[in-house]
């Protein structure tokens, strides 16, 4: 077990700084830290940085390269890997690093301003890795995008494909673990996945059926494309489902431009996509206009 610092003073410091600033009726600077998925890199993030950038908010993406996620096989030496039973740490302190140095950042950068964690795909349960180890100072929201937050069932005959971190992480932090935040969780329904031998299924219905099997050990859900729409959610947060989104946006920006490609599978961060969710998510987002934020724990399919 790896004991951490308390950061209530830190917490206790910032909130102070919050307060003082409404009552002179300062306008805070909000930020983002963007936390890229699995097998993602910090550049496949760009189109959707800038455009939150357009709403008046700091962003930052964590550092993170293709060649990084390799940094996990370190797991591999590690006994509990070929158990089932592995811890995050230290596997994933890399990642963590990375984050808090782009939180850290944005943190200067705001002022004393809240910071709202994105995290997409496997970056939703590092995410809670990394609250749980680095602490909530100054971050008052956790939004997830295709976040798959749930290990497969204890009756189901796949095994945890983060070899047991899903499940530490589950019992470790369940659901909406640190009451001073928010918690959103967006998932995309994006195509419902089939049996490999389902007859009259897509190519498309199958690949889909596979992924979602090993995620939540049943293939005729629906989702992402990778990610079922079960398991992007966690208990007690602000649910978004968006029908018609796709998983990645591998594929729907280009690689040298970095702009957005006009494809018939539009990810979280699109345009028209990205408004679905953005305002629900961070409602006193500069320039976003008024709204009217769900309670925590509301289910919405926008």
């Amino acid at each position: 077990m790896i004991a951490f610092p308390s950061d209530r003073p830190r917490r206790l410091r910032h909130r102070r700084l919050w307060h003082l600033r409404a009552q002179r009726g300062e306008q805070q600077t909000q930020g983002v830290v963007l936390l890229p998925g699995l097998g993602n890199s910090a550049a496949d993030y760009n189109a959707l940085a800038a455009s939150l950038k357009e709403r008046g908010l700091i962003v930052e993406t964590a550092e993170v390269s293709r060649l990084d996620w390799a940094r996990n096989a370190a797991g591999l030496t590690d006994v509990n890997w070929w158990r089932g039973t592995l811890s995050p740490r230290p596997t994933v302190d890399w990642y963590l690093k990375r984050v808090h140095a782009s939180v850290e950042a944005v943190k200067q950068g705001c002022g004393g301003g809240p910071v709202t964690l994105v995290a997409h795909s496997a970056g939703g349960w590092l995410a809670r890795v990394y609250l749980l180890g680095y602490g909530t100072a100054g971050i008052t929201r956790l939004v997830t995008l295709g976040a798959p937050h749930l290990p497969p069932p204890a009756e189901s005959r796949f095994v945890d494909q983060t070899r047991g971190i899903l499940t530490y992480v589950s019992q470790a932090c369940p659901g909406c673990h640190h009451a001073e935040l928010a918690y959103i969780t967006v998932a995309g329904k994006w195509i419902q996945g089939s049996g490999l031998l389902q007859r009259g299924a897509s190519v498309l219905q199958r690949v889909a059926g596979a992924s979602y099997q090993q995620v939540c050990g049943r293939a005729d859900v629906w989702g992402d494309f990778i990610t079922p729409v079960e398991s992007a959610h966690l208990e007690g947060a602000t649910q978004l489902t968006l029908p018609g989104v796709f998983h990645t946006p591998i594929g729907a920006v280009s690689p040298t431009t970095g702009q957005v490609i006009k494809l018939p599978r539009p990810w979280y961060g699109s345009p028209g996509v990205l408004e679905r969710w953005i305002d629900v998510a961070i409602p006193d987002a500069p320039r976003s206009g008024p709204v009217d934020a769900p309670a925590q724990g509301a289910q919405l399919s926008v």
